[in-house]
């Protein structure tokens, strides 16, 4: 089966209205004709700006984060349908930083993830090891329970439109990378996980990103892989010609 890639942006706190639309418009330029599927993730802040500048174009908008409920009392939170509404067509969740930083639990992850396949959202669903787990040999026992235990519950019918990302938390604004033999042995065992535990047909059609310190000189490496079906990349996505050289490099 033939899966497009994905290269999807994740800009983190960074960048205020008039350098997001810069940005924005940079990659739109920048990245005309490619055969991979391209998102960008700006602040929510400037989700809406953002949009406008991509209208029409090929560059899909993706929010960093979500809220499981709709709406209510819940001071400071953004739901899935406020999401839809401003054009998200994506949405990261579980990125690391949330779980290390703002206690988020495969519980909360698998919250939004129902919020946002509810929302007609496609979620980017992020898994990956510590150090200390890597160490320890545990690397693909974590990220496998990770994803069982966001998925539990879901019906597979309701997943056609999600995405995983392998990101290991070691990697990630490090400048360390998994070599791509590494990334692949991971992929590998995902997807035999998910063909296992959800069919064949929906194991072979979900698209596994990579992303920790993706770069444009390792970035063909990786999207090389059999199992990588594009990348989620942090700093370098600040940066247009290296954001532009890793689309370039998809496959």
């Amino acid at each position: 089966m033939t899966r497009r890639q994905l290269i999807a942006g994740n800009w983190k706190l960074h960048n205020a209205l008039a350098d997001s639309v810069a940005l924005a418009r940079a990659v739109v330029e920048g990245t005309r004709g490619t055969t991979a599927e391209v998102a960008v993730a700006p602040v929510f802040t400037a989700l809406t700006t953002v949009r406008d500048a991509l209208a029409g174009s090929h560059v899909a908008l993706s929010a960093q984060d979500v809220y499981w409920e709709s709406k209510g009392a819940f001071t400071g939170q953004v739901s899935a349908p406020l999401l839809k509404d401003v054009g998200c067509s994506y949405c990261i969740v579980g990125h690391s930083e949330r779980r290390q930083f703002f206690g988020e639990s495969d519980e909360t992850v698998r919250r939004k993830l129902r919020a946002l396949l509810a929302a007609g959202i496609r979620p980017i669903f992020c898994v990956g090891e510590s150090l200390e787990q890597r160490e320890q040999g545990a690397t693909v026992g974590v990220v496998l329970g990770q994803v069982a235990a966001g998925l539990a519950g879901i019906p597979t019918e309701s997943l056609a439109e999600l995405v995983i990302a392998y990101e290991p938390v070691w990697a990630i604004g490090t400048g360390k990378t998994a070599t791509p033999a590494d990334a692949q042995a991971v992929h590998a065992a995902l997807r035999a996980q998910l063909v296992h535990d959800r069919g064949a047909e929906f194991g072979a059609a979900v698209r596994l990103l990579y992303g920790g310190s993706v770069k444009a000189d390792n970035a063909a490496q990786l999207l090389a892989q059999t199992d990588i079906d594009g990348a989620l990349v942090g700093g370098a996505s600040l940066v247009t010609e290296q954001f532009v050289a890793i689309v370039a490099a998809a496959r």
